[in-house]
């Protein structure tokens, strides 16, 4: 029986390219639906891995209508798509301000919103809708509890934030935002002893708001801390790699049972001395922020390292070396697949062993019209 990742038409398959693997991704997508009991409310999922009209549309399918995003780009392809409410979880600052604006215009049925973690950008932000008269803007206020990527820290300057946010006459405080991503232990016990160590100030404050808001949310996490948020049903969660999964997380967080559901095709193009062969994926078709060893792993490949990367090649040493021909296929598991799916324009969909079409990564644009 052949491995389940072979593709018998692969003539059909240039590389190197992404190869979506279908059935792999609607069990994704119900696995993820599965874990929060069903309920589609306790879902946000991020949709900067997929970047993909197409797998918008399977979501929505499933009844998950409201996204995170980090760009505007990603936000026009969700509201194209039909979707009911999109958080911009990136503080937006600059023309990204005026392109928030024509985005709410252009889609009047999606609810937009984003985040702030400081008055300035809420002022910013405010001032805007003034000038053009639009509905009030629904803002999460962003909180750092200790990946110091962004974020306000729980304290004084977080409660006065909340109450210069009131006073401002278009901004409407919507709820709470948290990324802890920064928690990756692989022992789930500790990773979700850590992430409730992290929410204990924020859970407080949460509390506090809701006596008088009592629509307020409280948007939580990514995929590593999904397990551990997806227990308390206060919190809604935004996973965004499972949908696809990666290497990375499937060594990391052993207790999510996700499926590899993006590979990459890639083929020997050259055997230049004993042992030693190369292939045609480089830099520019798989994320390489990694150190070597943490960017690709080969499934039909044993006995290999990966020694070097340039733009456009990738060097190995191999055991096998006699029984390797030029133009031999691999088929790799990217390490980190959200920044690798924005190298590609598309992907290959794979049904029932066989490339059956083309879907366009829309969102891989940082503009597509607005």
């Amino acid at each position: 029986m052949k491995p389940w990742f072979t593709i018998s038409n692969i003539a059909e398959v240039d590389s190197p390219s992404a190869v979506l693997y279908e059935g792999h991704l609607a069990y994704n997508l119900h696995k993820m639906l599965e874990m929060t009991g069903g309920d589609t409310r306790r879902l946000r999922p991020h949709i900067k891995t997929n970047k993909m009209p197409e797998v918008i549309k399977r979501m929505i399918g499933l009844g998950i209508k409201n996204f995170k995003a980090s760009t505007i780009a990603e936000a026009e392809m969700a509201a194209e798509e039909g979707a009911d409410s999109v958080l911009i979880a990136h503080q937006l600052v600059g023309p990204k301000v005026k392109r928030l604006f024509t985005l709410a215009q252009r889609f009047p049925a999606t609810e937009f919103s984003t985040i702030v973690d400081n008055p300035e950008s809420a002022a910013g932000l405010d001032m805007e809708a003034g000038k053009r008269g639009n509905k009030p803007v629904k803002i999460y206020v962003d909180i750092n509890n200790g990946m110091n990527r962004s974020g306000i820290e729980p304290g004084p300057e977080l409660y006065k934030l909340i109450d210069e946010i009131n006073n401002f006459n278009h901004l409407i405080l919507k709820g709470l935002h948290v990324y802890d991503g920064h928690h990756r232990d692989q022992d789930y016990p500790t990773r979700k002893h850590k992430v409730e160590e992290g929410f204990r100030d924020i859970l407080a404050l949460y509390k506090s708001l809701k006596k008088n808001r009592p629509h307020l949310e409280l948007i939580s996490g990514g995929t590593p801390s999904f397990t551990s948020h997806l227990k308390e049903k206060e919190r809604i969660c935004s996973p965004g790699t499972c949908v696809f999964w990666d290497w990375g997380y499937n060594e990391k967080l052993t207790e999510q049972d996700f499926k590899f559901a993006v590979l990459l095709v890639s083929r020997v193009i050259s055997k230049p001395t004993n042992g030693i062969v190369t292939i045609d994926l480089g830099h520019k078709a798989v994320a390489s922020e990694n150190p070597i060893h943490n960017r690709v792993r080969f499934l039909n490949l044993s006995g290999y390292e990966l020694l070097s990367q340039s733009e456009e090649h990738g060097v190995l040493r191999v055991q096998d070396w006699e029984n390797i021909k030029v133009g031999d296929v691999l088929y790799g598991v990217p390490y980190h697949i959200c920044p690798t799916i924005n190298l590609h324009d598309e992907v290959s969909v794979i049904r029932k062993g066989k490339k059956a079409e083309v879907w366009e990564i829309t969102a891989r644009r940082r503009r597509i019209t607005i």
